[in-house]
């Protein structure tokens, strides 16, 4: 089973940038996975915002991220990252990564659903 840890999550004024890390130990080696990030803000339910890849060759954005969110990986150092540029208000969610075991090497998963671990999440606030 792998377990997953969120961290970089803060408080930024508008327009400012944050990266999120999700470092991954136990379970298989950490290139098995396919990784999202999904979000969730006070009173809305979970939302997904990116995912990549096993290889990291492949990646899809929510609408909401397109253009201001990078999401990337390092098999080596078993960790994803989020990228989070010209934050708005509206970002402000607790944001958790995901792991997903995938036998396809491009497959990217975008359904909360498909994901079976979990991080606790890292708060992320932005000010207007």
């Amino acid at each position: 089973q792998v377990q997953l840890v969120e961290s970089g999550g803060g408080l930024v004024q508008a327009g400012g940038s944050l990266r999120l890390s999700c470092a991954a130990s136990g379970g298989r080696t950490f290139s098995n996975y396919v990784m999202g990030w999904f979000r969730q803000a006070p009173g809305k339910e979970r939302e997904f915002v990116a995912t990549i890849s096993r290889s990291g060759g492949s990646t899809r954005y929510a609408d909401s991220a397109k253009g201001r969110f990078t999401i990337s990986r390092d098999n080596a150092k078993n960790t994803v990252y989020l990228q989070m540029n010209n934050l708005k208000p509206e970002d402000t969610a607790v944001y958790y990564c995901a792991a997903d075991f995938q036998s396809s090497y491009t497959a990217t998963m975008t359904s909360e659903a498909s994901y079976d671990y979990w991080g606790q999440g890292t708060q992320v606030t932005v000010s207007s």
